[in-house]
């Protein structure tokens, strides 16, 4: 999985940009996880947890983005994919799936979120 993490220098946002199939992962870490230290504390302690089986599965519901994690994969997705409300769309088009949903082993994924605090930390 390939990433980079930018700040704006001129308006001080945030920007993660992953592989193609993969922008859900940046959307989410940059809506929904932030600068939140706490946020970031809590996952590394679920992952611990789901390393040493003593959590089975762990979901979090964000603004625009949710993650489930468990002991083997993480899944990224937008809430309305999980709405249930089907979208009728002409024959010549369809959705990308890319910006909406991903998936990434749970190493991975631990690997790519330090990789995110160090990062902030180093006011990039």
């Amino acid at each position: 999985m390939e990433y980079e993490f930018q700040r704006n220098t001129l308006t001080g946002t945030l920007v993660a940009d992953f592989s193609m199939g993969q922008e859900a992962l940046g959307f989410w870490f940059v809506e929904e996880l932030g600068e939140c230290s706490e946020k970031y504390e809590a996952i590394c302690q679920v992952i611990a947890k789901l390393q040493l089986n003593q959590l089975k599965h762990w979901h979090m519901v964000g603004k625009a983005l949710s993650i489930e994690l468990d002991d083997e994969q993480v899944r990224v997705f937008a809430n309305e994919i999980e709405s249930g409300e089907e979208f009728e769309l002409e024959d010549a088009l369809s959705l990308y799936d890319g910006e909406s949903e991903a998936f990434c082993g749970l190493e991975d994924f631990h690997v790519v979120l330090q990789s995110w605090r160090v990062f902030i930390d180093d006011g990039y």
